[in-house]
């Protein structure tokens, strides 16, 4: 609406009201009351005419006021940061960037000082004591301007000199400046805020500054990091790589019709410039997702990829390369695949998914041919797949867990699963039963899982067992009895509702299960399959989605994920937090979890690089706990968390992004360690296959006996955990004397019996020279730390002597 335009308006309405005023049988509108009423109990007010429009004369609004006065304090603390630049470091990037923040910051708090002086305004002047917030009232408003850095942090700062006070410097100010930008976000989102086109043209200014001010930071930054991953170059098909102690010895390309090959990439579409100087620009809404790449599992020699558009099935070489033996269009996200015998079970979400895995997908509300829930194929013969069942659930599946089955500890004729949907509730009238419901309905399909039998001999009879609502309250019975949502107080993460569980990874040996499940992670009893019971449960203040969680061989320990940003967003940036988007470790003991640690990719990622913690497995090395995690575009990290309190990384790889100028879904989606190997899904690029390489922390010996581990049915899912085995072979005895070696155990002790083992290794020793060698370190006493370590070499070398 143009000046002019709002002026006739006004003059229009003028003269109506005018006319109105002086229209016989017209009653005044002056002459009844005018009032505002007090709290409850207290007197109303009488108010004039112009008294009772002064909010909206005024064109601003409290939220308006607060924001300027507490951004005048924002902005100091930034400014008291650059002060402490000068003496502190030569770095001239760094110099030349603390310099434009201060000019910046400067301008800006006269510019709100005298927005506020304007319109009669308590301007502040944060200089003076009083306004650095000694005051309890100014302390709590400190505490809720986003990114302010604390006294402590302050006390670091100025205490810090060189390399590490750049470091620091850049690290808090990154933060603080995203902080000014999620004050302007706040801002925006109150309703009649920043209606003034003067405050509001401001808080444009203000993202747009101090976004490009962290882009300079982020920079700078990444300049005083000595690892390799940190600014790896882009692209498809040749990324920069960087690998630490282990080796790429594979990638994969999709097969066809597994990928546009257009766009192979998948970049965002270009959008036709309407001139040719114009700069061009791209579609801006994300992908379906149609060819991603996602998790995998194993029997025997036959691997198999799931994909949003079905799944592959390749077969493993005796040097552990994949060859393909067939692809499965069936469309439906997410893919999720697990392996019984020659049953393939898949996960299906996508409301677009059909039964008969058609490629047209639904455009129907309700719709007899939508797909949500369980596939079941036939894969006897893995050059040709069969689709024996479907199992249709309200939310879909988003992952499963196989709990038990042949050969599994189970029953032989069935095989039960549970399901974990994601998804919002179908409609009843597609599916008896299907209800969202408002909060406290007990009939709603949320807040709980699914339970499915699959009979071995007739899969066609699969069907739901019971949902058991495994989030209620145990006194009450309240089927929301978890985390409820949101924060969990000042500077911490926002955490979604418990209503849904993301995986359960199943311990069938130990009667235990482990679940992500959106605000908490919990501990079940599946002592009875059928009937999970929640023992145990636990929060994480920087946590925002509990999404994944791997036990370690014997079960007494467990790695929760978090999926911050759902995967899609850069979150491992050098200003992320690192104890947000990162595993948390935690011991069980008596089906209780006691928290240990986080542990977070250490290396950080650029923006165009989403990352976060995600899937991963076990390294079956013996006496060690090793964690092999994809990170999307963050790569792979391996993981030490024997010391629950203290992981360590030992090896890692890593591409650069697929794209430098394009945030793209790409990655590992997860990798998994399987006879000797790790195996990888790309997103976007296909499967990768590595393997680890000694090093100060891994032995060739550890690793050699990790390869010789056997899976229970020589089956591996990932949402399904049993204690691995390992061989009576003088590997698997030489792996534990390297780790007493490297713990300080007494050479005397262990060398004259790893020289036996050599030999018997060699072939050219006896059990006799063996078991006489190992006589002395079985009657030594070690700490209890390492004494478990000697009594399974004692056990092994008892195997290879009898």
């Amino acid at each position: 609406m143009t000046t002019s335009y709002r002026r006739s308006v006004r003059v229009s309405l003028l003269a109506l009201s005018g006319a109105l005023a002086l229209a016989p049988g017209l009653a005044c509108a002056q002459d009844a009351p005018l009032v505002r009423p007090g709290a409850p109990g207290q007197a109303s007010t009488a108010l004039s005419p112009e008294q009772a429009i002064a909010v909206a004369q005024a064109g601003y609004s409290p939220a308006d006021v607060r924001f300027m006065q507490d951004m005048i304090h924002h902005h100091y603390q930034a400014i008291e940061m650059v002060e402490l630049v000068r003496g502190r470091t030569n770095d001239e990037d760094l110099l030349s960037l603390a310099s434009r923040i201060e000019a910046s910051q400067d301008d800006e708090i006269a510019f709100m000082q005298g927005w506020l002086t304007e319109r009669g305004e308590t301007a502040p002047d944060p200089a003076t004591h009083a306004g650095m917030g000694h005051g309890h009232a100014m302390s709590d408003r400190r505490k809720a301007m986003s990114g302010m850095a604390t006294p402590e942090q302050m006390a670091a700062l100025a205490a810090a000199k060189g390399t590490e006070f750049d470091r620091q410097f850049l690290t808090l100010m990154i933060a603080h400046h995203n902080g000014a930008i999620e004050m302007v976000d706040h801002l925006l989102d109150q309703s009649g805020s920043a209606y003034d086109p003067v405050l509001f043209n401001f808080t444009t200014d203000v993202t747009t500054e101090q976004q490009a001010e962290i882009d300079g930071m982020v920079g700078v930054l990444a300049k005083l990091t000595d690892d390799p991953r940190t600014g790896l170059s882009a692209g498809y098909a040749d990324a920069g790589k960087s690998a630490r102690n282990m080796a790429l010895v594979g990638e994969l390309r999709k097969p066809a019709g597994f990928y546009d090959p257009a766009n192979p990439s998948n970049l965002p579409p270009a959008i036709p410039a309407e001139t040719e100087s114009e700069d061009p620009s791209y579609g801006k809404r994300g992908s379906h997702l149609s060819f991603a790449n996602t998790d995998m599992a194993f029997r025997g020699d036959l691997m198999v990829a799931g994909n949003y558009h079905g799944f592959n099935i390749y077969r493993l070489g005796s040097d552990g390369m994949p060859a393909l033996v067939s692809s499965v269009v069936c469309p439906g996200g997410q893919g999720d695949v697990s392996i019984v015998g020659d049953m393939l079970i898949m996960s299906v979400e996508q409301r677009s998914a059909r039964v008969d895995c058609g490629l047209q997908g639904i455009d129907e509300d309700v719709s007899k041919d939508r797909m949500l829930g369980l596939r079941i194929f036939d894969i006897s013969n893995p050059a040709l797949p069969r689709q024996t069942a479907v199992v249709q659930n309200c939310r879909g599946s988003h992952t499963h867990s196989v709990v038990s089955g042949p050969g599994q500890g189970g029953s032989d004729d069935k095989i039960i699963v549970y399901v974990s949907g994601t998804g919002g509730v179908r409609d009843e009238e597609e599916l008896a039963g299907c209800v969202a419901g408002l909060p406290g309905d007990e009939n709603s399909a949320l807040f709980s899982i699914d339970v499915v039998e699959i009979p071995v001999a007739d899969p066609s009879r699969a069907r739901i067992v019971d949902s058991p609502r495994v989030f209620a309250d145990t006194a009450s019975g309240e089927i929301a009895g978890l985390w409820r949502g949101g924060d969990h107080g000042d500077g911490t993460q926002e955490t979604r509702t418990t209503d849904q569980c993301h995986d359960i990874t199943v311990f069938p040996s130990l009667n235990l299960a482990a679940g992500a499940c959106s605000g908490n992670g919990i501990i079940l009893d599946i002592s009875d399959p059928l009937k999970p019971r929640r023992i145990d449960a636990v929060t994480d203040k920087g946590f925002a989605y509990w999404h994944s969680a791997t036990f370690n061989n014997r079960g007494d320990k467990v790695v929760f994920t978090d999926e911050w940003g759902g995967g899609m967003r850069p979150r491992c940036r050098v200003f992320d937090p690192g104890d947000w988007g990162a595993d948390a470790v935690y011991d069980i003991k008596d089906g209780k979890l006691a928290y240990r640690s986080h542990y977070k990719l250490p290396a950080a990622q650029g923006e165009k690089e989403n990352c976060v913690a995600h899937n991963g497995s076990i390294v079956p090395v013996p006496g060690r706990d090793i964690f092999a995690q994809a990170w999307y575009q963050g790569g792979l990290s391996i993981m030490d968390f024997t010391d629950s309190a203290n992981p360590v990384e030992i090896a890692h790889f890593d591409r650069g992004p697929v794209s430098d100028e394009h945030q793209i879904l790409g990655g590992y989606w997860s990798t998994y360690f399987y006879k000797g190997h790790v195996y990888g899904t790309e997103i976007v690029r296909g499967i990768d296959v590595l393997t680890l390489e000694p090093s100060d922390h891994l032995t060739q010996n550890e690793i050699d006996a990790a390869a010789l581990a056997q899976e229970v049915n020589d089956t591996f899912n990932p949402q399904q955990q049993f204690p691995v085995q390992w061989p009576a072979d003088p590997v698997v005895a030489l792996a534990y004397i390297d780790q007493l070696r490297r713990a300080g155990v007494d050479a005397a002790l262990i060398d004259p019996l790893a020289a036996s083992l050599e030999a018997m290794k060699a072939g050219s020793g006896s059990k006799a020279a063996v078991k006489s060698a190992a006589a002395p370190l079985a009657s030594a006493n070690l700490d209890p730390a390492q004494g478990w370590r000697k009594d399974a070499l004692i056990e092994v070398i008892g195997e290879l002597t009898a």
